[in-house]
């Protein structure tokens, strides 16, 4: 079996999702907007699909490394792209490399009719789910107030969520970031769920010290499951410092490049007591999972970045915690629940006591509408 072709399709949806400033997402005005799938094709007729693709890179770079080789050498084609990298940073980023690898793995799960999770080794076909709300915004009746947060909290709870994470208010919103109203909210959110349940924080990303150590100490105090990335990165001895200074565990790197050699210098350094990675963030399902591994090796906990079918299948064959599944992002003025208009199910439907369940159908386990995006397609 050859890959013959690697292409993108475009198609029309309208959207309720618009992003500020910063590149924070909130809910807006319906407008159109545009999503692509990548299609890697052979020549027996097999396919493997993933969202989210970037045409141009796809064209110009990606698809003259795979036509021609084998679907099933993911390691090799994987490690090529990756090498591919340095002759085009800036296009083509870990997260093109992602929906590359997802694209394959998916071929090989339609190939042999079994999910993504069982082909890796298959550990659980559940996990629990936590609410991970938006950043904060200045709506009326949206994000706007610790209260705010409060209600969206006993809202989740209400449909199921057994846990709840906090994106606090950030810039562009005026005033932001404060990390007062950051504790504020955080405050608010315990005093109304109480104290058996589990909540975190994903604060502002270019804290101080002195300012993510105010935050990390009065959020300790409210009994919070850990606290993500609430200063750069890059600095890796800040991270270092906060982690000696606290009892609350620290989340991390999360958005820091460098796949898995990063987060190997993090656990090498105690930069941070639990590590953090996702399909996006590293590169794909290959690289999440010599991620997984690693953090096994050093008796680390890894909790997996975001949501989406690639991060769902992944967390189902960890045979380590992840304990958790990134369900979100959520808003009071947004229904999750409503599948995008291009698949005919959820990637991550979540039963009453807060579980979600990774599909039983083949590659990522999605049902794709693939009538929808024939009648809306706008590119090919």
């Amino acid at each position: 079996m050859k890959i013959v072709d690697a292409r993108t399709e475009g198609f029309r949806y309208r959207s309720k999702i618009v992003r500020d400033a910063d590149g924070h997402t909130h809910p807006g005005s319906e407008h159109e907007a545009t999503q692509h799938v990548l299609k890697i094709v052979t020549d027996e007729g097999a396919e493997g699909y993933c969202f989210g693709a970037t045409p141009g890179i796809i064209e110009q770079v990606v698809k003259p490394r795979l036509v021609g080789q084998d679907p099933f050498d993911r390691e090799r084609l994987w490690q090529r792209l990756r090498e591919a990298q340095r002759l085009h940073l800036g296009s083509l980023s870990d997260r093109v490399l992602g929906v590359v690898d997802m694209a394959l793995w998916d071929l090989a799960g339609r190939t042999l009719g079994l999910p993504i999770h069982k082909l890796l080794g298959g550990y659980r076909d559940t996990v629990r789910a936590y609410a991970s709300t938006m950043c904060g915004d200045d709506v009326e009746g949206g994000l706007n107030t610790p209260q705010s947060y409060a209600d969206f909290a006993l809202q989740c709870l209400a449909k199921g969520y057994t846990a709840f994470k906090l994106h606090t208010i950030m810039p562009p919103i005026p005033g932001a970031p404060n990390p007062k109203l950051d504790v504020a909210c955080c405050r608010a959110v315990r005093e109304a769920v109480g104290e058996d349940v589990p909540l975190m924080l994903d604060s502002f990303h270019d804290y101080s010290r002195e300012d993510a150590y105010y935050i990390g100490r009065e959020i300790e105090k409210l009994n919070f499951a850990w606290f993500e990335e609430p200063m750069p990165e890059h600095s890796i001895s800040s991270y270092v410092w906060l982690s000696e200074q606290l009892t609350l565990p620290i989340m991390g790197p999360e958005t820091a490049e460098g796949k898995m050699y990063t987060r190997a210098e993090w656990i090498l350094r105690r930069a941070a007591d639990m590590s953090r990675a996702g399909v996006g963030d590293v590169g794909g399902i290959t690289p999440l999972m010599k991620t997984v591994h690693l953090c096994e090796s050093f008796g680390v906990r890894l909790e997996v970045h975001g949501g989406g079918a690639g991060n769902l299948q992944a967390l189902c064959a960890m045979g380590i915690p992840g304990e958790y599944y990134e369900r979100g992002l959520l808003h009071p003025f947004l229904d999750y629940e409503q599948p995008a208009p291009w698949l005919n199910t959820l990637d991550d439907p979540m039963d009453a006591e807060g579980y979600v369940h990774v599909s039983a159908l083949p590659g990522l386990g999605q049902d794709i509408n693939w009538a929808y995006i024939r009648d809306n397609v706008v590119s090919r």
